[in-house]
């Protein structure tokens, strides 16, 4: 297969269809994401990933999918245990801050089994939005705490989990969607806070863990840092913000194109995503007209952004350590029945 395009796809349904796949090898995405309308039984789900591997040419085609806990959870019972949200692990947290920070690895982990067991190589987590007082509930109890601090230790274990699983963490949504007064996935949010109040809260998580390999962008206006542009368009804050002052170097992908927080044509704004500092386009909804739009806008990955998708693609499999999967559990069990 030649090289891979600069965008990660989804798919329509439970199975490939002849018409994805034969698009998928034309188009070429570096991998591919799940949701909650391609999840169907064990075997099913295993075969879709293995196809998803397949078409995207390589065992170790990124294939990602949101497992959070609480309400974002795609897998779950009899695929999966329900996890309670993240912002139970705060509560652990506050009562004992080496049990929470325990039990934020040990939630990581325990996610790397479950999904790992299916074929997937990628979890969208760790969250790492710091909520305020009167912002949307899109977030909500998926943050940890409102603390930055603690949503940086929290959600640093919680990474840290995943990849000892052979899991690649994405932390989201970069530079932080805590402040956001709207809900994305069906409006573009605009937050007026000043760089200063930014600077000494919503973008700590993130500076602290620069490290992770990979990074999803928030679909939200900063109008004190760009009033034109939100982040996933905007040269300054993916620049300035993202790339400097927080100091990612790793791969940053956009929030999902088809969010209503995004106006236009999807070509066009694939090709903005990437001409502002965005190395992958992430697409979520399987609809084959979207799908060929943002393929049109999208180039091949090269340079830079070559680099930073490779060193995310091991960054898994180079920490996996075996572990005894019914004694973590049993751990966790324990260490999240202590707070109610």
């Amino acid at each position: 297969m030649s090289a891979h395009k600069a965008w990660i796809a989804g798919c329509s349904a439970k199975r490939l269809t002849g018409d994805e796949k034969a698009f998928f090898r034309d188009e070429r995405p570096w991998g591919f994401i799940l949701f909650g309308r391609n999840v169907g039984e064990a075997g099913e789900l295993r075969d879709l990933v293995a196809e998803l591997k397949e078409a995207g040419g390589r065992d170790s085609t990124p294939v990602f999918v949101d497992q959070e806990g609480g309400r974002v959870q795609r897998l779950r019972p009899p695929l999966a245990p329900s996890y309670p949200p993240s912002a139970r692990l705060g509560a652990v947290y506050a009562a004992d801050p080496e049990a929470g920070e325990r039990a934020a690895w040990l939630t990581g982990r325990l996610f790397a089994f479950d999904l790992a067991a299916y074929g997937f190589n990628a979890d969208c987590l760790p969250c790492l939005d710091v909520p305020v007082v009167g912002a949307s509930s899109v977030i909500g109890d998926r943050a940890y705490a409102s603390a930055p601090d603690v949503v940086a230790k929290l959600g640093g274990a919680a990474a840290a989990g995943l990849a000892a699983g052979g899991l690649m963490p994405v932390m989201k949504h970069v530079p932080g969607h805590g402040r956001g007064n709207a809900d994305s996935h069906l409006s573009l949010p605009v937050v007026d806070a000043s760089c200063a109040e930014l600077y000494a809260s919503d973008i700590l998580p993130f500076q602290t863990l620069n490290h992770l390999p990979a990074a999803m962008t928030a679909h939200i206006l900063f109008s004190d840092i760009d009033a034109a542009n939100p982040s996933t368009l905007s040269p300054i804050v993916i620049e300035d913000v993202i790339r400097n002052r927080i100091g990612f170097d790793g791969l940053l992908m956009t929030d999902d194109m088809s969010m209503k927080a995004l106006n236009g044509d999807m070509t066009d704004l694939s090709r903005r995503a990437l001409d502002a500092g965005c190395d992958l386009a992430l697409h979520c909804n399987g609809d084959m007209a979207e799908m060929r739009k943002v393929a049109a806008g999208v180039t091949e990955l090269a340079d830079k952004a070559k680099l930073r998708a490779e060193i995310a693609e091991l960054y898994g499999p180079s920490r996996l350590h075996a572990a005894d999967e019914a004694a973590l559990r049993e751990e966790y069990a324990r260490l999240m029945s202590a707070v109610a």
